[in-house]
């Protein structure tokens, strides 16, 4: 009996152990494999959108990570090391409605696709223009805000008097369009005086945008002052292949002829530019281009400008940059890192005013010009704020230096017709040179930005007045701090801004041009 209870005891251990040593593997082959998910974004013409922001949220419970990735120029994505489960993806393009797809399964060692179509704002607004007359609705239920990102002010409004009212569209939509005009009536000019800008006059120029065949676009501008001694006027053709600013490559020719004064000579320049974005991954994007400048005052002068700009979203609120770029600014009108006001429109009249300025060395025309290399990161800080810190390098060729002045020496100072103010190549400088920009939305339309920037600028050395400018122009480190605050005022949509800026010393260049370009 005793021997009998010791088997029985011996079996139960026994089995006890096999089924142990036998959950171990079992333990290990229920962790979970993880899956794949891939997708395309196009528009409701079939187009692929490059630079569309794809967010993946995971759906199971007390799980709170998302992924954030970014479509490449063939508007393709793909997350790798999914965990299995149900997943909402989250699109949004800037010109386009936000895109939601639910319950998109993941499942172990597969890779999951999807296709998202994306519905431009015009869309909506067609629809909303459709909606029957006798609708019970009350008056402030056909007040509508269209948005094309949830974390981004309105950018077009309905309402019930048949009338839109809003900013102007911060995005080009590339869905069905007519073709558009925008006309602009200025006095006065953009830039210091220099014969390769727009002169100080009055002055109307046109843009109109036409649609090619697909998804390209045609922008042809131009510009005409109308003062009788010194007529001027402009031409600019933009191409946009793929029929957005700033989201794929992009060609401009621009032509320019002023006379400068009754008897003055005649300034005549042509400016060629081609560039592009190229998308390297989900998380890495490549800006490339250059331009070529040819002008002539009596002799000619020439100037081949490269630029790139390597991008990387290291995180969702974390992101770095390399650039290489031409002096004396940062990037042109059809390439500028927010989108500006008025679209492709406005980047194409900014074009005829893009020329770098036209200095003269001995009796000779010169073109400002320089390379500035930087590195950069930046921190988002929720939805509105965003901090910005960066080293970089500038080496100039012929510094601009402009003043006011009369009587002075034509082989060495450019002379303005309109004014006493004059441009003068204040030689060459090296600097290295750090800077700290904060910038936020306060409120609304209301918002504040904040630059501290260190680096070289000329300024002028107290020896013998009678020697050349320039070899009394010595290289100087400053410190400078800037504020500046804007905001848009409610209904009229006009734009208000005001700024400070302060430098430790006296300078008659900039501290950080580029930078000044950017912010």
């Amino acid at each position: 009996m005793k021997q009998e209870r010791l088997r029985t005891l011996g079996a139960l251990i026994l089995t006890a152990m096999v089924s142990s040593f036998a959950a171990i593997p079992a333990a290990a082959q229920a962790k979970p494999v993880p899956g794949k998910l891939a997708g395309v974004v196009r528009d409701a013409a079939g187009t692929p959108q490059m630079g569309a922001s794809v967010e993946l949220i995971s759906e199971a419970a007390g799980v709170v990570a998302t992924r954030g990735l970014l479509t490449n120029t063939e508007g393709l994505f793909r997350g790798d090391k999914l965990a299995p489960g149900f997943y909402t993806v989250r699109v949004t393009l800037a010109g386009f409605l936000p895109t939601l797809e639910k319950h998109i399964h993941v499942t172990s060692n597969l890779t999951t696709l999807v296709r998202i179509e994306l519905e431009s704002m015009f869309a909506s607004l067609d629809q909303l223009r459709r909606m029957p007359s006798s609708s019970s609705a009350e008056v402030d239920d056909w007040k509508w805000v269209l948005r094309s990102a949830s974390t981004m002010r309105p950018v077009l409004e309905w309402v019930d008097s048949d009338t839109l009212s809003g900013s102007t569209l911060t995005s080009e939509s590339i869905g069905p369009r007519v073709p558009r005009m925008r006309m602009e009536f200025t006095d006065g000019a953009r830039r210091p005086s220099s014969a390769s800008s727009i002169a100080s006059s009055p002055a109307t120029a046109v843009a109109y945008d036409q649609k090619l065949g697909g998804t390209s676009r045609m922008i042809l501008a131009g510009q005409v002052s109308y003062d009788e001694d010194a007529p001027a006027g402009g031409i600019a053709t933009v191409w946009l292949p793929t029929g957005t600013l700033g989201a794929g490559p992009h060609t401009a020719l621009v032509l320019r002829e002023a006379k400068l004064g009754p008897v003055g000579p005649t300034f005549r320049g042509i400016r060629f530019d081609q560039g592009g974005a190229l998308a390297l991954g989900d998380r890495t994007v490549l800006q490339y281009g250059g331009e070529y400048v040819l002008v002539g005052l009596g002799a000619a002068a020439s100037s081949l400008r490269p630029r790139a700009e390597l991008n990387v979203h290291v995180t969702d609120d974390w992101s770095a940059a390399v650039i290489f770029a031409s002096m004396p600014s940062g990037p042109g009108p059809l390439e500028a890192n927010d989108t500006q006001p008025g679209g492709a429109l406005a980047a194409a009249l900014n074009e005829l005013d893009a020329f770098p300025a036209l200095l003269w060395r001995q009796g000779h025309p010169v073109l400002q010009n320089g390379l500035h290399e930087e590195i950069s990161a930046e921190r988002k800080f929720g939805a509105r704020g965003k901090l910005q810190i960066a080293g970089f390098h500038d080496d100039n060729r012929h510094v601009a230096v402009f003043g006011r002045g009369s009587d002075l020496p034509v082989a060495d100072y450019l002379q303005d017709n309109f004014s006493t103010g004059f441009a003068y190549d204040g030689g060459s400088a090296s600097s290295w040179g750090s800077r700290v920009a904060f910038r936020e939305k306060l409120d609304g339309d209301v918002e504040l930005t904040a630059v501290y920037a260190f680096g070289g600028a000329l300024t002028p050395s107290g020896d013998d007045a009678d020697d050349l400018l320039r070899d009394v122009l010595r290289h100087a480190q400053r410190h400078s701090l800037a504020a500046g605050i804007s905001a848009t005022m409610p209904r009229l949509r006009t734009k208000v801004q005001t700024g400070y800026k302060w430098v430790n010393g006296t300078t008659v260049s900039s501290v950080d041009g580029y930078g000044e370009s950017l912010f």
